[in-house]
């Protein structure tokens, strides 16, 4: 194998556990998915051997789908080699390995979108009663995922969200989301609450804070940033200790503060403002969870439903 591509096994350790540490993904999709990465340095190596792993554009990746297609792979299949590929990009960008993802305007095979998973009301209120409260970790812990929860945060908008861009007295925070692109969301009571204790009982008293991260909201217990992986743990932890038999990751709180909206009425243009979505396509994919839970509410409470 060439220079070029002698450095993808490092790059496909760090890939495998972003799979099944940040997103929570079963040991047969991690396999896939790295199956689908190496099938695509093996093709850019016979393909395309002078490119590196930072300069594969899109143009690239469309020759190996054609490629893939002629071995007359399902689309099923080929769908899931491309979501492969996307989530590597994905994770090379947050590693800054490569500049732009190449992956954006990659087309997969036309399948049902899967609806992503959210908890109910009743789900939220078990979380956040799993958190021990008289922990410093467990105050912090508490702002944290109802900050989450009260904004639609992405877990890297929270770990960056930072105490100048929070107007708690007049109920709104500055986020600063993909693209370094702001936007206001407002933020509820319960939340506002929990950042004060925080503030107020346990992030004032760290010992030291690390240069750079003065100005962070969120920090661990040594005065850094937290990272996107110890909210992970965190989440999961809790997961653990509250019963909740769910897949869940960081995201999972956005997509509950989403679907919750839509539940109860809300505007698509208003949630897909404070979600920070460059398309209301995007946000789409929440009136089809909500269309699903009018006919799961019709089908348990309807007494003529369904004939």
């Amino acid at each position: 194998m060439s220079k070029e591509y002698t450095v993808w096994p490092a790059y496909l350790k760090g890939f495998k556990a972003y799979l099944q540490l940040e997103r929570s993904m079963s040991d047969n999709t991690v396999t896939a998915y790295l199956h689908d990465v190496e099938m695509l340095g093996e093709y850019m190596f016979n393909q395309y051997s002078s490119t590196s792993i930072a300069t594969i554009e899109l143009q690239h990746l469309q020759s190996f789908l054609a490629h893939i297609n002629e071995l007359e792979l399902s689309a099923n299949t080929q769908a899931r080699v491309i979501s492969g590929i996307k989530s590597f990009f994905r994770y090379l960008l947050l590693e800054e390995a490569v500049k732009d993802d190449p992956t954006l305007l990659l087309e997969a095979p036309k399948l049902r979108r899967a609806l992503p998973t959210h908890l109910a009301l009743e789900e939220i209120e078990q979380l956040f009663a799993a958190i021990d409260h008289s922990k410093p970790e467990g105050v912090r812990n508490r702002a944290m995922l109802e900050t989450m929860y009260s904004c639609g945060l992405r877990v890297s908008e929270l770990t960056g969200l930072l105490m100048s861009n929070i107007y708690l007295d007049v109920g709104f925070v500055r986020v600063v989301g993909k693209g370094n692109k702001e936007r206001l969301v407002p933020i509820g009571g319960e939340a506002v609450k929990h950042i004060k204790l925080y503030k107020d009982n346990v992030r004032v008293h760290l010992p030291v804070i690390k240069k750079g991260s003065e100005d962070i909201l969120f920090l661990n217990r040594r005065g850094g940033k937290l990272s996107r992986v110890m909210v992970f743990m965190v989440l999961k932890d809790l997961v653990a200790k509250s019963g909740i038999r769910k897949n869940i990751h960081p995201h999972t709180l956005r997509h509950s503060f989403a679907t919750h909206l839509v539940e109860a009425g809300a505007d698509l243009r208003a949630v897909q403002e404070m979600l920070g979505h460059k398309s209301i396509t995007t946000t789409e994919i929440y009136t089809h969870l909500d269309r699903s839970y009018l006919r799961q509410t019709l089908e348990k409470y309807h007494p003529r439903f369904g004939g």
